[in-house]
């Protein structure tokens, strides 16, 4: 095989295995240099400033308007393929607006979801009897994700019985312990 055709399929391969490995939902993605995707850093922008925001969270409310639905997000950090991680605390709320209709056993309270979109002011309201500000994105893209869960399994032992013929089988080989892992997907 020529070394050069070797080389390009061996880049091409990597560049198709890195792809694969990002898997940052299309919906969420995004061209803009100035992208936030920190909280804080967005809480803190000038308020003139409009740029495009992806954060990520846990609904907390859902409200459908005349035509367009509120969304009341708990943020999470978010990692860079825009899944909140579930083992940070949260770190504020903030609202987003999404044109049209969104089925609020869908989009549920508690629910996992990521949004992309332009920032667009604050916005008070309450938490029980507090007073909040939050600030507020118009949102064109979001994704929900779901929280699957997966046992790992620590160590394998092998405990032999006591055998008294040349034909020993009876030996018993599984897991001594394990845990579940929470992972969103």
């Amino acid at each position: 095989m020529n070394l050069s055709l070797f080389k390009t399929a061996f880049v091409s391969f990597a560049l198709l295995f890195i792809s694969a490995c990002s898997s940052l939902p299309e919906v969420l993605s995004s061209d803009d240099e100035q992208l936030i995707s920190d909280y804080a850093t967005w809480i803190n922008i000038e308020p003139k400033t409009t740029p495009q925001v992806r954060l990520g969270g846990v609904i907390a409310n859902v409200t459908n308007l005349e035509d367009k639905t509120r969304i009341e997000i708990v943020n999470l950090p978010i990692s860079s393929s825009a899944k909140p991680d579930i083992n940070q605390q949260p770190n504020g709320r903030f609202v987003g607006y999404v044109d049209g209709f969104l089925e609020p056993m869908a989009y549920g309270k508690g629910q996992l979801i990521s949004v992309i979109g332009q920032s667009s002011g604050t916005e008070d309201f309450k938490v029980g009897e507090s007073e909040q500000v939050a600030p507020v994105m118009t949102i064109t893209g979001h994704h929900l994700w779901k929280i699957q869960e997966r046992v790992v399994i620590n160590e394998v032992r092998l405990y032999p019985y006591p055998c008294r013929s040349l034909h020993c089988r009876q030996a018993y080989f599984g897991p001594t312990d394990g845990r579940v892992i929470q992972e969103v997907k």
